[in-house]
């Protein structure tokens, strides 16, 4: 089966065709399908926004379609950034101003955690949403080559995500929680025959 991400994000697209492209669905980014929209994301949770940006897809091409909606969620500041990561400071400001923000605060109070929601919809419009977690804290400074976003400020044990190679990231982060449940699902329907 053919399923349009909801996205042109190469590294997330890769990420979903390496998980799921061996059970026997090719994923494609919106542009290979010829979309080129941006819906806008204006729900007020990760459910919402990655539903808003599905079913824009899916009302064009009435064909499975998988979105997600990710952020960075901290204890110490009620649950921010959130859905609001990716627009939380001017581009580029994000990590600089979530520490700013943290200043002063104990490293038992930097609780935080990704979040990740995919919403499905099946060609016969069905909606489903599969949601991964990660938890770990925020630290002090950036470290770390690797990963985007938030990467070099969330401590998964004693090393920022930013310090993880792709591999070990991918093993224990949001977005492959929230894919590796969605494989289950898509391969369970498989076996019932009504994905």
């Amino acid at each position: 089966m053919k399923l349009i991400l909801a996205s042109n994000n190469k590294n997330k697209l890769r990420e979903i065709q390496e998980m799921l492209s061996p059970i026997g669905y090719e994923v494609i980014s919106q542009s290979q399908a010829g979309i080129e929209i941006e819906a806008e994301e204006n729900g007020s949770t990760f459910e919402e926004n990655a539903a808003i940006k599905a079913d824009a897809i899916y009302g064009m091409t009435h064909t499975a379609v998988i979105a997600d909606d990710s952020g960075l969620e901290v204890d110490a500041l009620g649950g921010a950034p959130g859905i609001y990561s990716a627009r939380y400071a001017p581009k580029g400001q994000g990590k600089k101003t979530l520490l700013a923000n943290l200043e002063g605060v104990p490293d038992d109070k930097r609780t935080a955690r990704f979040v990740c929601v995919i919403c499905f919809i099946s060609p016969d419009g069905e909606k489903h949403y599969f949601r991964g977690e990660c938890e770990g804290k925020i630290g002090y400074e950036c470290i770390g080559e690797n990963g985007f976003g938030y990467d070099p400020i969330f401590m998964y044990g004693d090393r920022s995500f930013a310090q993880l190679s792709p591999e070990e990231k991918n093993a224990v982060s949001h977005r492959s929680m929230a894919i590796i449940k969605l494989r289950e699902y898509l391969e369970a329907a498989d076996k019932g025959g009504n994905a």
